[in-house]
């Protein structure tokens, strides 16, 4: 199983998205650990949404997908829709 997600900073309130063969939770662990460069100064997330592929091409487009303008506005739609928090602010960086 192969998942794609999407952390909110507690910090700048900023999302990451990712996706990874790991379970969300040990993700999310390297993550608050300070163990991912990309995020370490971001510290803590929460995960505002997570998906589950079969195979990590699947994930990895779906992950793309929600890095480009269309993909943030659709991912912006399902947190709402789910009630997970503020929406993306245009041109934020993900």
């Amino acid at each position: 199983m192969v998942f794609v997600y999407v952390l909110r900073s507690l910090k700048d309130n900023k999302l990451y998205i990712g996706s990874t063969r790991q379970t969300i939770d040990s993700r999310l662990l390297r993550h608050t650990n300070g163990h991912v460069a990309s995020t370490k100064n971001r510290r803590p997330f929460i995960v505002l949404y997570s998906e589950s592929f079969h195979d990590y091409s699947s994930a990895r487009k779906q992950e793309l997908y929600f890095k480009t303008g269309s993909g943030r506005e659709h991912l912006d739609r399902i947190l709402v829709k789910e009630g997970a928090g503020t929406q993306v602010a245009k041109g934020d960086r993900l």
